[in-house]
């Protein structure tokens, strides 16, 4: 049985780096967009979370993303480009790509490791970290870690879901690979609570591969 993979986003302080890493998180992800109340000011708090930092940029540059990830020494990229041409040079440094795929339809296939089925931008104004979860409806071509207002009861929801899911022929392509979860792990905005970080790893890490 492959482990599923668990991946707190939205890093602000090296206490919640710590604890976030001592609860088990895989991933472990640092946002790059001021607008955001997750907001990540310290470029170089990712080098904390060694190889399990995901760098989750804003940008139309692509060069400025993987600059980032070679002050701070991540090989991990979440990328929100304007369009895909910037993945190649991406992938040309090394880096690997858990590219966001919001639950929207007329999206192309792209070369990358993993993808991030998330709730789209048009229906919550926001660039993830909503706290909402989508209809999935529009499953990404590879596989994925599913994100979208995902916390205890929520999560085990959404594992049933696909597990019946991938029970559908025309479902067999689902390819979860894990869970991503921002806003719904918070005290408050940017700050990470620890019982619902532990609690997150955990089912995360109980659940079978659906």
């Amino acid at each position: 049985m492959t482990a599923l993979l668990a991946k707190v986003c939205g890093l602000t302080t090296p206490e919640d780096v710590a604890m976030v890493l001592a609860a088990g998180a895989d991933l472990v992800g640092f946002l790059n967009h001021p607008a955001s109340p997750r907001h990540c000011p310290d470029r170089l708090l990712p080098a904390l979370a060694g190889d399990r930092a995901v760098l989750v940029a804003v940008t139309e540059d692509a060069g400025a993303i993987a600059a980032w990830a070679k002050a701070c020494g991540a090989t991990w990229v979440q990328p929100y480009l304007p369009d895909r041409r910037g993945l190649g040079a991406l992938r040309a440094q090394g880096l690997r790509i858990l590219l966001p795929w919001p639950d929207e339809p007329g999206q192309e296939a792209a070369e990358v490791d993993l993808y991030l089925w998330e709730t789209g931008a048009s229906a919550t104004g926001l660039l993830g970290g909503s706290g909402q979860g989508h209809g999935l409806l529009h499953p990404p071509p590879g596989p994925f870690l599913l994100g979208g207002g995902l916390h205890g009861p929520v999560l085990r929801e959404r594992h049933a879901l696909l597990a019946r899911a991938r029970q559908e022929p025309s479902a067999r392509r689902l390819e979860c690979r894990g869970f991503d979860a921002a806003s719904r792990l918070e005290s408050a905005p940017g700050r990470k609570h620890p019982g619902h970080v532990e609690a997150f790893v955990h089912l995360t890490h109980t659940l079978e591969q659906p």
